[in-house]
């Protein structure tokens, strides 16, 4: 089982030292948030609350994920990071694919790429890409990607994107892997067609267990069984190293922790974080590795 830490609403000054006692204690990877403004006025529903109501406000630090992921690398050695998620269809393709690619390569390959589609169309309209027509030109993007990564001179021609020859440089020496996020259908079959792993939001095992199932079984129409698949995701019914074997039982391989939650700590200081991490390590991580 693979642990990360979802880093969203902490303080970014405080980012260093938690990446540095998340390696220390034997965690995976740190995952990091995505919005670029915060509308005075938003009408979009979030879409996973009952009622579309928004759990931040203005004044939450949303970091930009890749630059807070190039200074986390530097600061780190062998500690993974990906984003939860990036919405990748209110970006320019290309700057995506150079932002990711450079993080990668000064990294020396400890970076994965969570994607969205997006729910809010109020920021999409800020950053000047259309909301409509977003799940297709996300599906065209994340082949552009790869392409882009090859190193080769590349060419496309799609529905919402065309591209002469064109190359970047640098590139990754490794692939770069792609996880999606979103429980709708069309999210489902985008990770089973053409993605590296699914990204969960909170579930009980049992919903993750059909999900998974779901999800294999549309790997497999697609003719992609054999390739390998993360699932990322947390459960509200497991907390400690049996329920995470359960988890590992219904095909999740990775989980979401936040220590000091779960250890129910008063005051949540950047020190008791710290311990926190190094205690869920000592707990949870290495007794599941001797195990």
């Amino acid at each position: 089982m693979k642990f990360s830490i979802p880093v969203a609403f902490l303080n970014p000054l405080e980012l260093p030292a938690i990446a540095r006692a998340a390696e220390e204690a034997g965690f995976h990877a740190l995952a990091i948030s995505d919005h670029v403004v915060h509308p005075a006025d938003i009408e979009s529903k979030y879409p996973y609350t009952e009622d579309g109501g928004r759990h931040w406000n203005a004044a939450t630090p949303w970091p930009d994920p890749w630059v807070t992921i190039g200074a986390l690398a530097a600061v780190t050695t062998t500690l993974r990071f990906f984003t939860n998620v990036y919405i990748l269809p209110a970006r320019n393709p290309f700057l995506v694919a150079k932002a990711v690619g450079t993080a990668a390569v000064l990294s020396s390959n400890r970076v994965a790429l969570g994607i969205g589609v997006g729910w809010m169309k109020e920021e999409f309209d800020l950053l000047g890409q259309p909301f409509e027509g977003r799940g297709r030109r996300t599906d065209e993007a994340i082949e552009i990607l790869r392409l882009l990564w090859s190193g080769r001179t590349i060419e496309y021609h799609g529905e919402c994107f065309s591209i002469p020859p064109t190359s970047m440089s640098p590139v990754p020496s490794a692939p770069i892997p792609i996880y999606g996020g979103g429980l709708s259908k069309p999210a489902f079959r985008r990770a089973a067609r053409l993605l590296d792993g699914w990204i969960a939001v909170i579930h009980s095992t049992e919903e993750l267990r059909g999900m998974v199932a779901e999800l294999h079984r549309l790997r497999a129409d697609a003719g992609r069984s054999e390739l390998p698949f993360e699932v990322i995701g947390t459960a509200t019914d497991a907390f400690d190293v049996d329920g995470y074997r359960r988890l590992e039982g219904v095909g999740i391989t990775g989980v979401f922790a936040l220590p000091w939650r779960l250890y129910r700590v008063e005051k949540e200081s950047l020190a008791v974080r710290c311990d926190a991490l190094r205690r869920f390590g000592d707990e949870v991580i290495r007794r599941m590795d001797r195990d």
